[in-house]
């Protein structure tokens, strides 16, 4: 049997005509062809939509969270979203002056009963919310849940930015992206046709609608504006401590180029001497 070195000198001789390489050339090319078919069907294969990415101006390193976006988005949240979704994660206390003042979020807290207890006699009871409590669950329990949605179980929005690839731009084009099935993509019933989800159907309807809000502000409540405004105070939900990491963040680069440059300075400082140093050498008589 002819070994592994024979067999690469087999082939390297053959490359030295000109019909050899021809034939690898061609052999090449196919390879290449067959590579880059492989990785187109892997793309056209897929069953969603990639979103695109989008400009959002408190990504920046030197930008912060948009107050009245995100005062905008938790009344979207409030008003649309808190229907099915929860937010565990957060409580009242930590949107003092982020969204609200705290007497506003105070009376807003204490709109809402919430089970405490025991009392002095082991029973349950309800009393008004406080700051330190969360922000209601639409549901009881994870079965509730799922009884009053058809069997699925809306998830949990504290995380949800970071829980999806390019959370931003998939929720903005998850909330914005709803349409008519094109022809031959069958619907079940209660779901909806949207390309940016997985399989195309989703069980959840098109939850924004042009004016659905009512903006404090004045701002037109367009479907686009409110998707922008919750992604944003969702994406504060997940990162509540963005804006102060990028102030710590700027802090210790100041202090690092400062010792940056101490260093360098200290170091010529020390070297200079043993640098300029001349050292000749006088042959003894």
């Amino acid at each position: 049997k002819p070994t592994t070195k024979m067999a690469f000198s087999a082939f390297r001789s053959t490359l030295r005509g000109k019909e050899g390489q021809r034939a690898a050339g061609a052999a090449i090319a196919g390879l290449s062809t067959a590579f880059a078919g492989t990785a187109a069907v892997a793309l056209t294969s897929d069953d969603v939509v990639h979103p695109e990415a989008l400009p959002w101006e408190h990504l920046g390193l030197f930008s912060a969270y948009d107050c009245g976006a995100l005062r905008r988005g938790f009344q979207v949240y409030r008003q649309v979203c808190a229907t099915c979704h929860s937010l565990e994660r957060i409580h009242y206390r930590e949107l003092v002056g982020v969204t609200h003042t705290t007497d506003e979020l105070v009376a807003m807290a204490s709109e809402v009963d919430f089970v405490d207890g025991p009392n002095d006699e082991g029973e349950m009871f309800e009393r008004p919310g406080k700051l330190t409590d969360p922000l209601p669950m639409p549901y009881p329990n994870d079965e509730a849940g799922r009884a009053a949605n058809g069997g699925a179980l809306p998830p949990d929005l504290s995380l949800m930015v970071k829980a999806r690839h390019a959370g931003q731009d998939y929720l903005f084009h998850l909330l914005t992206g709803y349409c008519d099935p094109p022809a031959g993509k069958p619907m079940m019933p209660g779901l909806y046709y949207n390309p940016y989800f997985p399989g195309g159907a989703i069980a959840m309807p098109p939850p924004l609608n042009d004016g659905g809000v009512e903006y404090e502000d004045g701002t037109p409540a367009t479907i686009s504006q409110q998707a922008k405004d919750v992604i944003e105070f969702l994406n504060w939900a997940a990162e509540p401590e963005a804006d102060s990491r990028k102030k710590e963040a700027a802090k210790y680069m100041v202090v690092l180029a400062f010792t940056a440059l101490m260093t360098g300075y200290y170091k010529r400082f020390k070297w200079s001497p043993y640098k300029t140093r001349a050292i000749s050498y006088v042959k003894p008589n």
